[in-house]
């Protein structure tokens, strides 16, 4: 008598038998699937066909931007007279100008001691109105104060010996003048401008050479003679002192002033010369914006000697030839624009 010590032995060999049989038929579907293979290496004709669109695309990048290039180097940019008004454009000619050797030097504002005078009562007495105060303007013979006489008690004005401007006063009613200063007053039609000169430069700076003066903070600039070199120097910062002396008839160079200055040491003519607020660098190119019948258009130039003010041009302009002078940085920002919208 048989007996089945494991009664699931038999069912479950029913069971795999069906799984025996689809198994292999899984599997080779399953293989006939990862037989076939897919050649990843295009045909020879794509491949080439795909660099020429490369060559093509490359080419056509290049002639872009050599239009561009072109466009932003010789596109005219026209202006109305409105228009060239409102943005303070100027425009100048080329032609010859002088090319200074300068000596760049700094300083300050200083009043002209030559033009200042301090005044005193003429006899001892009290002061009995004041009619000037700090900062007013004076006329020679103008009254500045009364004061009555301590001797004789009569009063009489203290008047200013120039015309000028009350610079220092002191002088109050009711105060006894005795002999000290009672008004300053300084003609500041003229000022001297009080240069620092390192003795390394003493022997470049003489009497009667000219001098520019600027302040960029106050936007002057003007030109004076050199009036004085003074025979010692400053213990505190071994300076000299160079004096210039500048004509000041509206008043705009206040003493105290900080400014600088260059000492016209040489000066030499060329034949052709361009303001240096006319330059303007384009793709590492020094341009002007020179007028055309179209409008205004960059021009390349080679440029030579130069001082502050002028630049030597060796090629690119002629004489005569009508450039921008001022503000010339307004078309150069729309050349950028109209080849920006040209990349676009």
């Amino acid at each position: 008598m048989n007996i089945n010590r494991n009664p699931m032995r038999a069912p479950m060999k029913l069971k795999l038998l069906p799984l025996m049989i689809v198994l292999p038929l899984w599997l080779s579907a399953c293989g006939g699937a990862d037989e076939p293979t897919v050649d990843a290496t295009p045909a020879p004709q794509a491949q080439a066909g795909h660099a020429e669109g490369k060559e093509d695309s490359g080419h056509g990048e290049a002639g872009h931007q050599e239009e561009a290039g072109h466009q932003e180097e010789g596109g005219p940019i026209a202006l109305t007279p409105e228009q060239l008004k409102a943005t303070g454009i100027t425009l100048v000619q080329a032609g010859p100008a002088q090319i200074r050797e300068t000596l760049p030097l700094y300083g300050a504002i200083a009043p002209n001691a030559e033009r200042m005078h301090e005044v005193a009562a003429r006899f001892p007495g009290v002061i009995r109105s004041v009619a000037r105060r700090i900062g007013d303007p004076v006329r020679q013979g103008e009254a500045l104060a009364t004061v009555e006489a301590n001797e004789s008690l009569q009063s009489y004005a203290v008047t200013a010996p120039l015309s000028g401007v009350v610079i220092a006063r002191s002088a109050n009613p009711g105060e006894q003048t005795g002999d000290k200063t009672l008004f300053t007053v300084a003609d500041l039609s003229t000022v001297w401008v009080e240069l620092s000169l390192f003795p390394r430069d003493v022997a470049k700076v003489r009497v009667g050479q000219g001098v520019r003066v600027s302040s960029k903070e106050a936007g002057l600039d003007a030109a004076g003679k050199v009036v004085y070199v003074a025979p010692f120097g400053q213990a505190a910062n071994q300076t000299l002192t160079a004096r210039v002396l500048l004509d000041n008839p509206e008043r705009r160079w206040a003493p105290g002033l900080y400014v600088t200055a260059e000492v016209t040491l040489a000066e030499t003519t060329v034949a052709l010369a361009i303001r240096n607020e006319a330059v303007q660098t384009l793709e590492g190119r020094s341009v002007v914006f020179v007028q055309n019948d179209e409008g205004f258009a960059p021009r390349k130039v080679g440029l030579g000697r130069s001082d502050s003010e002028f630049s030597e041009v060796l090629s690119g302009l002629k004489p005569g030839d009508t450039y921008v002078a001022a503000n010339s940085y307004i078309l150069k920002a729309e050349l950028g624009k109209g080849s920006a919208a040209h990349e676009d």
